[in-house]
């Protein structure tokens, strides 16, 4: 089983990289996102590897990192997800913007991604809003929060808030995210106006 290869990039096409391993090229399936960071030939590159075995078929796909690629199997738990559709939504939303997407229920953003229906971009959206926050990364505290938003179980202060800063020009998800900030510094006892005010200060900067 690979999990990860250090080499050098030999070729890139338009939806995989060769990867040179001391004199062994291997080919790794990358969404179009990974493909448009890792470098140039000739240049050094550290990919995360899934390792796909089948009876037909051996395949690696390949990520910038460790959190992509759970994500990648975390959106083939879906029903009617593969991984060409997994590969297709990692091209079309980083890791955190599907992670906010999938907190507040946002199956606009998630079928954005070619090969994804309405249906199932709600399907991803409902089957994983549980699972969103342990694949957050950094952002758990915050898509807890948008979670409640997107779910109408927030606080009354809260979600005032987070409405005022969206009648302002701020998209949800800016202002769910400064609402979350000014949370954090204001206290849960907070009232609307006083995270309104931590939330456009925290939007400023």
């Amino acid at each position: 089983m690979i999990g990860k290869l250090k080499g050098v990039i030999d070729e890139i096409g338009d939806d995989h990289v060769l990867v040179d391993v001391h004199g062994v090229c291997y080919v790794a399936h990358c969404s179009s996102r990974t493909l448009s960071r890792i470098g140039s030939v000739g240049e050094a590159v550290v990919l995360f590897i899934e390792t796909y075995v089948r009876e037909d078929q051996f395949k690696l796909f390949g990520f910038m990192s460790a959190l992509e690629r759970e994500w990648f199997n975390l959106l083939q738990s879906v029903q009617g997800v593969g991984a060409k559709v997994a590969l297709a939504v990692l091209s079309t939303l980083t890791p955190s913007e599907l992670a906010n997407a999938i907190a507040l229920q946002d199956k606009v953003a998630v079928s954005r991604a070619p090969g994804v229906g309405p249906k199932v971009a709600m399907r991803i959206v409902t089957e994983l809003k549980n699972k969103a926050p342990a694949f957050a990364g950094d952002m758990g505290a915050n898509i807890g929060l948008k979670q409640e938003l997107g779910e109408g179980v927030a606080p009354a202060p809260v979600a005032d808030a987070v409405s005022a800063l969206t009648n302002l020009g701020y998209s949800r998800d800016q202002a769910a995210n400064a609402v979350a900030a000014a949370l954090k510094n204001a206290g849960e006892g907070a009232d609307s106006a006083k995270l309104i005010r931590l939330g456009l200060r925290e939007l400023a900067q």
